[in-house]
C-alpha cells in the first residue's frame, strides 16, 4: 500500500461563536476568535490517498485529477468565502478547524473512491502552528 499526498490552498473567514452563550462567555472561550467582525487564515489542505500502484499509468492516482477534485469540490467553495454565512456544507456547523476538516474527508472521500484510491486523511494547517488531522471515523 502507498500513500501520496496532494497540498492545496485557500483563505477564509470564519468566527467561533455558541449563540446559545453570551457575548462574555463566547469571549471567554474563544477569545479573539469570536470576534464579532470575523478573522481569516490563509488555510493549507493536505489530501493523502492509499492504494495500489496502476501498472498502466505508474499511479495511485492522477495528481492532476486529484488536484481538480480538490479545487471543484473544496477549494472553490471555500476560497474568499465566510465559513459561516456563504459555505452551504458548513451551515449550522461551528466552524472550528476540527468540524472544516471533517467536512472536507466526509466530500472528497466519496469522489476519491471513485478514482479508484482511498482518502486515507486530511491535513488543514489554520495557522503555521495549529493544523488538525483526520482519519474517518
Amino acid at each position: 500500500m502507498l500513500f501520496i499526498t496532494r497540498k492545496e490552498h485557500f483563505n477564509a473567514a470564519h468566527k467561533l461563536y455558541n449563540p446559545q452563550w453570551t457575548e462574555e462567555k463566547n469571549a471567554e472561550v474563544f477569545g479573539k476568535c469570536s470576534n464579532p467582525n470575523w478573522h481569516g487564515h490563509n488555510y493549507s489542505l493536505f489530501v493523502t490517498v492509499k492504494g495500489n500502484i496502476n501498472p498502466e499509468t505508474g499511479f495511485i492516482v492522477n495528481l492532476k485529477e486529484l488536484s481538480t477534485v480538490i479545487r471543484t469540490e473544496i477549494c472553490d467553495k471555500l476560497d474568499h468565502k465566510n465559513l459561516n454565512l456563504d459555505v452551504d456544507f458548513l451551515k449550522g456547523v461551528m466552524t472550528s478547524t476540527e468540524n472544516v476538516t471533517i467536512a472536507i474527508f466526509n466530500i472528497l472521500a466519496p469522489k476519491i473512491k471513485k478514482m479508484g484510491a482511498e482518502l486515507h486523511g486530511i491535513k488543514l494547517y489554520e495557522t503555521e502552528n495549529n493544523y488538525v488531522e483526520y482519519f474517518g471515523n
